[in-house]
């Protein structure tokens, strides 16, 4: 394929070089520095406060510094991108909806009042609902063309994408999340919508780990048992008819290896013929997160799979990774346990479109107003704890 051009948020133009997955092995990730992490823990410590008594919010803030290498950082500017896709897998009757929800719900964002648009625009952030891959040849209003294709294709046919949809799904969010952070954004959400998509990101998950999906698939958008059965079988089906699970492995009930244990895997091979346009998309907001060193929050499954994903295409990603909830999902708590972190939100949230986050984000805002405006030990004329430890 040639250079595409699409046109996305406030004049943004995606300019996507469609290219071979081996362009993404010379992606190369900066760590975060650790001495800004340990400037940013002194500043904490050096705030009018208890040491550590903001909790986990601490560590964050610190990991923050040190992804965007300062130790006072700040979260004024925030943006929310929502990646909307449709799953071709739909058509096996894995979910009580059909494919016209997605772009009924596109349209409420596009009017920015579906529930992620509320949510993040209750802390102020900017909202980037972007279609890369809806059913429907015709643009939204108020939503951001980048579209792949019209969806994908049922993956117990055929592979869900070609290799040059996973590549232009992957520089459209990693172009966007660039963007996003040349227009000053500190901290990145992501959200999606597709009718299907829990059943995408089970299966990805359930390949890349390793783990029988009876184990992990979950209800998504209400699924009865015999929709939920049924879903269960639809990947165990993908599994075998692939390769990435052996007979034995798919009827174990066996949970993941999430120890750091390798498999043998080609995560971008998993992402094509399992894998949905928005899983895609939002890993590429993480490897673009990354490159720009600002944080990037996951929210629940589906996104949760792209930062799995994301990790394993472009190794280093997940050290600019934050987890907001740990929701209701059980592939989830799975997913972050792999990347090694820690949500701060345990309220049985199932959402979605980036609802977690999106409480994040305000859950972030009242913190740093303890960590940016406070007084500090000076200011009060009180002597500073000492931490011994």
């Amino acid at each position: 394929m040639g250079e595409m051009e699409k046109i996305a948020p406030d004049g943004f133009v995606h300019r996507c070089q469609c290219t071979s997955r081996e362009a993404l092995k010379q992606i190369a990730i900066d760590p975060p520095d650790p001495q800004m992490y340990a400037a940013a823990k002194k500043y904490l410590d050096s705030i009018a406060k208890p040491l550590d008594s903001l909790g986990e919010f601490e560590h964050i803030i610190s990991r923050c510094g040190a992804m965007m290498r300062t130790a006072t950082p700040h979260f004024q500017d925030k943006a929310m991108i929502i990646m909307i896709a449709d799953n071709g897998v739909v058509k096996e009757g894995i979910s009580q909806s059909g494919q016209d929800v997605t772009k009924a719900v596109a349209f409420s964002m596009g009017r920015r009042g579906s529930s992620v648009c509320k949510m993040a625009g209750a802390s102020g952030a900017r909202i980037l609902p972007v279609d890369i891959g809806i059913n429907d040849p015709d643009p939204v209003p108020g939503v951001f063309e980048c579209k792949v294709a019209q969806g994908t294709k049922d993956f117990l046919e055929e592979p869900a994408m070609t290799e040059a949809e996973v590549m232009q799904a992957l520089i459209t969010g990693i172009e966007l999340a660039k963007w996003c952070a040349h227009e000053g954004v500190t901290m990145l959400g992501t959200g999606e919508m597709g009718i299907g998509n829990t059943t995408t990101s089970c299966a990805v998950v359930s390949a890349l780990l390793g783990c029988a999906p009876s184990a992990i698939v979950g209800r998504g958008a209400g699924a009865s048992d015999a929709i939920l059965a049924h879903k269960q079988e639809v990947i165990e089906q993908a599994m075998l008819k692939y390769g990435f699970l052996t007979e034995e492995e798919v009827k174990s009930g066996a949970m993941p290896e999430a120890d750091g244990k390798n498999r043998e895997i080609d995560a971008f091979e998993i992402l094509r013929c399992v894998g949905g346009l928005d899983i895609a998309g939002m890993a590429g907001v993480f490897i673009g997160g990354a490159l720009s060193h600002i944080p990037v929050v996951i929210d629940g499954v589906i996104s949760g799979a792209a930062a799995l994903i994301a990790e394993m295409l472009v190794p280093g990603t997940k050290d600019y990774a934050v987890a907001s909830h740990l929701g209701s999902e059980p592939a989830l708590p799975v997913i972050l346990k792999k990347l090694g972190l820690k949500p701060v939100i345990d309220a049985n949230m199932a959402l979605g479109e980036g609802t977690g986050g999106a409480l994040f984000f305000t859950m972030m805002d009242t913190v740093m107003t303890v960590a940016s405006t406070a007084a500090s030990f000076d200011e009060i004329a009180v002597e500073q704890y000492t931490r011994f430890t």
